[in-house]
């Protein structure tokens, strides 16, 4: 985990395992960086993305995203689906005194979240899958589906 002048950028692939309560311990390493709300809590978001794993934001990360996505029409039916799925499933969540999250029962259950799950950084968010999804992800990412890269990496090199 880095920091840049927009905020955190968050990295890299952390196993974690869920409690029986459905409670995830937030590595310490991105505790820090979590900024701390008026109250002085570390407030974030918790969504459904359609891959069907879940999207972890800080809540300053959250909030212009969500702006965004109300101000597009919602008579253009797609932009309503996706407005309802993002939206719509957003629950507030803050960080306990030991550093965990509560995964709600629905949320756990849009995603398939059993008990290990793995916590992805991607930028200014998180992803947080099922374990045997996120390996089956990883698998389809590798294969380049067709065999060939998206014409947007042409050109691209590691």
């Amino acid at each position: 985990m880095v920091s840049s002048a927009s905020g955190p950028v968050f990295r890299g692939v952390t196993h974690l395992a869920l409690d029986a309560k459905g409670r995830l311990a937030v590595p310490a390493k991105y505790r820090d960086a979590l900024q701390s709300d008026e109250a002085g809590q570390r407030s974030l978001v918790l969504t459904v993305d359609p891959s069907r794993c879940l999207l972890l934001y800080p809540r300053a990360a959250w909030e212009p995203i969500q702006a965004h996505l109300m101000r597009l029409s919602s008579f253009n039916e797609p932009i309503r689906r996706l407005q309802r799925l993002l939206v719509g499933h957003a629950d507030d969540v803050d960080l306990d005194g030991a550093g965990r999250i509560l995964v709600s029962p629905e949320l756990r259950q849009y995603a398939g979240l059993e008990h290990d799950v793995v916590l992805v950084g991607q930028g200014n968010k998180f992803e947080l899958w099922d374990a045997p999804r996120w390996q089956e992800q990883t698998a389809q990412a590798i294969t380049f589906s067709g065999g060939e890269l998206p014409p947007e990496l042409d050109g691209f090199s590691l």
